[in-house]
């Protein structure tokens, strides 16, 4: 009934909205505050929400570094899906990171600009549990593009998918330390450069053969 389904959607653009408000608030501060010097109360005050509401929709502080991993993963995924089946392995995997590029760059960890010394060691370990929880899903993802006649074809897709992020976190780092000495790089330029860089070497890992 449309009375019924209305109302629903109502509610949910409301919550988006209320979501990017918090983000778009948390980016902001943290830059001008710093992220120690930023609480909760100040992140919600900004959205004009209480903070029982910021816990609706976040567990703490520190998940608003990162707080859209699980949908760029997801793009990740759905690109990879949508990639031609004949497509080699690692070029398909390159291939939907890139797409999730243009995503990745509008979270709020990398709106800050620069880099927030207070933040490192926090975005650091949320970082590496991020990618670690993903290469698992990326590696089941891989083996299923593969013959099932592939030798070692677990091991083959870990390689791959590993590879592929390796590409990814080395990007991250690279750019984090290059702001910090004054030097800009576009991202989804400086991740091309990085698979370009991975093709050249890893090509061995790409094939069906032994």
């Amino acid at each position: 009934m449309p009375s019924e389904t209305t109302p629903a959607g109502l509610r949910e653009r409301k919550k988006e909205e209320t979501r990017r408000l918090l983000l778009e608030g948390a980016a902001r501060l943290f830059r001008e505050r710093g992220f120690e010097a930023t609480t909760v109360a100040d992140i919600a005050a900004h959205a004009n929400v209480s903070v029982r509401t910021f816990f609706r929709y976040f567990e703490s502080k520190e998940a608003l570094l990162l707080p859209d991993g699980v949908q760029i993963f997801a793009y990740v995924e759905n690109a990879l899906a949508e990639r031609p089946a004949g497509e080699e392995p690692l070029e398909a995997v390159c291939n939907a990171l890139l797409a999730a590029a243009a995503p990745f760059a509008a979270s709020t960890l990398t709106a800050l600009g620069h880099p927030v010394e207070d933040i490192e060691h926090v975005v650091t370990a949320r970082l590496v549990q991020a990618f670690s929880d993903f290469e698992e899903r990326l590696t089941v993802l891989v083996q299923r593009r593969l013959p099932s006649d592939t030798p070692d074809a677990d091991l083959r897709a870990a390689v791959i998918a590993c590879a592929a992020l390796s590409a990814v976190r080395a990007v991250l780092r690279t750019r984090r330390a290059r702001r910090a000495s004054g030097i800009t790089d576009s991202g989804p330029a400086a991740l091309l450069r990085a698979f370009g860089f991975l093709r050249e070497i890893g090509s061995p890992v790409t094939g069906h053969g032994t």
